[in-house]
């Protein structure tokens, strides 16, 4: 198994930068992404995530 993908669009952790295509190892990296811009809101969407997944995780406990 290839640790980098050809294609998509990501979002590099270690450089803070959106990536095309082979780059950083994936292990490395957000995505992919379907588009640019997409990849470009990684931390937010992520963010986003984490957010609606705490709020599902104390509606379950009660």
């Amino acid at each position: 198994m290839a640790d980098v993908q050809e294609d998509g669009w990501w979002y590099c952790l270690r450089h803070n930068t959106v990536e095309h295509g082979a780059g950083c190892p994936d292990r490395e990296r957000l995505g992919p992404y379907p588009d640019e811009a997409t990849a470009a809101r990684a931390l937010t969407i992520a963010a986003e995530r984490n957010s609606d997944w705490e709020d599902e995780d104390e509606k379950d406990r009660w």
